[in-house]
């Protein structure tokens, strides 16, 4: 597909776009095909497990990794890469099943900490095991130790890409 023609002789033609092969076109259709489903499989799973989508799930894992189970609200929506629109409206959902509480930060009065509850932790308890099953099963059953690996490495390095250290830079969880 051609870029359409200036109109006026004084502005520059637009650079042709980079478009994608053949094979590229079909890896990238491949991978969000792939992650779709996994996203919904997970998803799914969780719902009818624990009564949470996916994203929550995340959250509580890592408040449970977290010392004390506790994370600055800023730190755990950049660990879980999600706004912190989209965090607050979770946590919110979290404390109103009682599996997440926050509290205010001591030092910083516009902080805030979200802490992970005891049942929220018995909740992840009783859920994990469901969940890692899904999770080997539509990944890692899949795949053989290479492949696993070589997932990995991608994986990091399409993360890394798109995580730039310089300020400025609009991820998510600085908006």
């Amino acid at each position: 597909m051609k870029a359409p023609a200036s109109t006026s002789g004084t502005a520059q033609a637009p650079q042709e776009p980079r478009w994608l092969t053949d094979e590229e076109q079909h890896v990238w259709r491949s991978f969000m095909e792939g992650v779709t489903l996994l996203d919904d499989h997970l998803d799914r799973q969780l719902q009818r497990d624990a009564g949470m989508p996916h994203v929550y799930y995340g959250l509580l894992v890592k408040l449970a990794e977290a010392p004390r189970r506790r994370l600055r609200m800023t730190e755990l929506a950049m660990l879980a890469k999600i706004t912190r629109s989209r965090l607050s409206h979770a946590i919110a959902r979290l404390e109103k099943n009682g599996w997440v509480h926050r509290e205010d930060c001591p030092d910083d009065k516009r902080g805030q900490f979200a802490v992970l509850t005891d049942e929220g932790y018995d909740v992840l308890r009783q859920t994990a095991p469901g969940h890692v099953e899904a999770v080997r099963q539509a990944v890692f059953d899949r795949l053989t130790p290479q492949q696993q690996k070589s997932l990995g490495e991608i994986m990091r390095i399409v993360a890394e890409g798109l995580q730039p250290a310089e300020a400025g830079a609009d991820l998510p969880w600085l908006r």
